[in-house]
């Protein structure tokens, strides 16, 4: 093809030229470019290739003739004084000719940029090489000035043997130069009355004028320093540069998925995903709480389009459909967001799965606002969800079964007269494929802080009953549940003394603290008392129903003066009682709510009981 004959050949351009054409504003970045990433570190050892005169590789630019191919954007603090015609577009390259642009002028917040040079610091005897050196910034918050102040006063950076790199930068700047050295020798100048001042000025001279050389000679080194490029024609259709783009970065630094998406989303509509990003973050404020929000996007959008929330399925959707369904994106976020919360699941640190997430919000697509099928609807949501969470079906391949679960509940909501015995078509439904948990397998379940489905799942429980607070009877909220932590119900210390696991969801709760003194090996009861200082124990009851713990359990449980194998047959007697009473509570309302109903805290115990009473009789 002859427009990559064309480009197949690196031309030479040194960095003078480059500044002059980003200073102009004759060269721009395609919109869908990533923004700055370069670290301290990364920028520090570009500009050391400078300043040694190595080989750098190709950037690559797009020629421009006329209308631009692409939005775009300048150079970061690059917005030129007045705009002229954009002659190139930077496809790749943006990190280099950033940093430089950038720490030419030593405008960076939280860092400046100085040449050290060895021979005029006058605070080491060590001497190394002339070398970039970056000097960390922050701001006093007392006096608002920025630190460290030697870093603004010249003549304490040159006894540093520090100079600004701004002094490097190809522009006539030899005024500024001037009054920086001077400034800088100032305090070295002898006076008239000096002992031996005239030999004294003879070398103070010498010293600025070593100096001038040494900044001139590196000013030289920067301004024709060469960075070459290779360049598509202004002819090249916007699909070729779009897939060269993607191809040069893969193959250096690999492109996140977001990434492709919006040069591509860029190419086939004429406008940035990046803006669509804002505002969903605008009108969903909330979605964003059970993951990234950038995700969540790519995954709908796929669903949205019959299409696997899988990375295939993200590179396979239509582009042009992803920007027309943003509406129904929004909606299904918004509402998928207010869905969980409704169930007790108030952010990405308490979700079982975020496989449910895009099923869940691409569902709303299907479900009116308002009327009999709405209920009908939510309900189906409900069963899905809970299931999710108690079954092993989201434990792999969990994008290619959410398209199938999506699949087949997208059916179902298309249908407002579907039946019950229907439901077993959504896979994660089908009980005789994937059955719920049994109390055995809850109470093997690790603690939930780690990302186990089952022991996030047993947690979610509690949160969707309300989860009130041991201390101070708050029930949970997303703002609550921020300043909680995960504690032990039986405690740690004691249950190590016995040789017991004690780090399991079930025995776990999300509560508050009054308190964060060590308190050891003590019996539950005592342990919990003194942890939040409780003084009513009957509120304290009524608050451990809703993680559905048993006072009784727990106030029958003591320890004092037992060791050894009596701790141990006691301890563990006791602890599995405890274990096997919470799990069939928890399998109680996991019951209820994977058949889509709603459970109270009251009916749920009672019925427990009850059951329980039955059994035992």
């Amino acid at each position: 093809m002859s427009i990559m004959q064309q480009s197949s050949k690196a031309q030479d351009r040194t960095l003078g030229v480059w500044f002059q054409q980003i200073q102009q504003g004759q060269i721009k970045l395609p919109r869908f470019q990533r923004l700055e990433a370069w670290d301290r570190g990364r920028v520090t050892s570009f500009l050391n290739t400078i300043i040694n005169n190595l080989p750098v590789g190709v950037t690559l630019a797009l020629e421009v003739a006329g209308k631009e191919k692409f939005i775009s954007r300048y150079v970061s603090t690059a917005q030129p004084a007045s705009v002229g015609a954009v002659t190139q577009h930077l496809l790749d390259g943006q990190q280099r000719l950033t940093a430089f642009w950038r720490s030419m002028h030593n405008n960076y917040d939280w860092e400046t940029y100085f040449i050290h040079f060895p021979e005029f610091d006058r605070t080491r005897d060590v001497l190394s090489e002339t070398t970039i050196r970056c000097e960390a910034r922050w701001v006093n918050q007392k006096t608002g000035l920025r630190m460290p102040r030697w870093a603004e006063d010249s003549a304490q950076c040159l006894e540093r043997g520090l100079v600004p790199l701004s002094l490097l930068r190809p522009e006539d700047i030899s005024i500024e130069i001037e009054g920086w050295v001077k400034a800088a020798c100032a305090p070295l100048k002898p006076k008239p009355d000096d002992a031996d001042a005239f030999a004294k000025l003879e070398a103070f001279n010498d010293f600025q004028e070593r100096l001038r050389s040494k900044i001139v000679t590196l000013r030289e080194r920067v301004k024709f320093f060469n960075l070459p490029y290779l360049s598509l024609p202004a002819e090249t259709e916007k699909s070729v540069a779009l897939q060269v783009f993607i191809n040069m970065n893969t193959n250096s630094k690999p492109l996140a998925l977001y990434d492709i998406i919006v040069a591509e989303v860029e190419s086939v509509n004429e406008e940035s995903l990046h803006d669509r990003e804002a505002s969903i973050d605008e009108k969903c404020p909330h979605a964003s709480r059970f993951g990234d929000i950038r995700d969540l996007i790519l995954s709908t959008s796929a669903l949205l389009q019959d299409q696997s929330p899988s990375h295939r399925g993200m590179i396979d959707m239509d582009k042009k459909i992803l920007i027309d369904n943003w509406p129904k994106l929004e909606r299904g976020l918004e509402r998928m967001a207010a869905f969980l919360a409704d169930q007790g699941i108030f952010d990405q640190a308490r979700l079982p799965t975020n496989a449910v997430l895009a099923v869940i919000a691409a569902s709303y697509e299907f479900i009116p606002d308002h009327g009999d099928f709405l209920a009908k609807s939510e309900k189906l949501l409900r069963r899905y969800l809970w299931s999710s969470f108690f079954t092993d079906r989201y434990e792999n391949a969990a994008a290619t079964r959410a398209f199938a679960d999506f699949k087949a509940m997208k059916a179902l909501l298309q249908n407002p007269q579907f039946l019950d015995d229907e439901l077993p078509s959504v896979p994660v439904l089908n009980r005789s494929e994937f059955p719920l948990a049994t109390a055995d397998a809850l109470m093997s379940v690790g603690w939930p802080k780690a990302t186990g489905i089952r022991a996030r799942a047993i947690l979610a429980v509690s949160t969707y009953l309300g989860a009130y607070d041991f201390a101070d009877n708050h029930g949970a909220s997303y703002e609550s549940v921020q300043k909680r932590e995960y504690h032990h119900i039986f405690p740690d210390a004691l249950l190590q003394e016995a040789g017991i696991e004690s780090s399991l969801a079930l025995n776990c709760a999300l509560i508050t603290w009054k308190t964060n003194r060590v308190i050891g090996r003590q019996d539950p009861l005592v342990y919990l008392q003194e942890r939040i200082e409780w003084a009513d124990a009957i509120a304290i009851a009524e608050r451990l129903k809703s993680h559905l713990i048993s006072f009784k359990l727990l106030s029958e449980a003591h320890y004092a003066g037992l060791h050894g194998e009596a701790l141990r047959d006691k301890l563990a007697k006791d602890f599995d009682a405890f274990l096997r009473d919470r799990a069939g509570r928890i399998i109680a309302a996991m019951e209820l709510l994977a058949t889509g109903g709603s459970p109270s805290i009251e009916a749920l115990w009672s019925s427990y009981v009850v059951a329980k009473e039955s059994v035992d009789a």
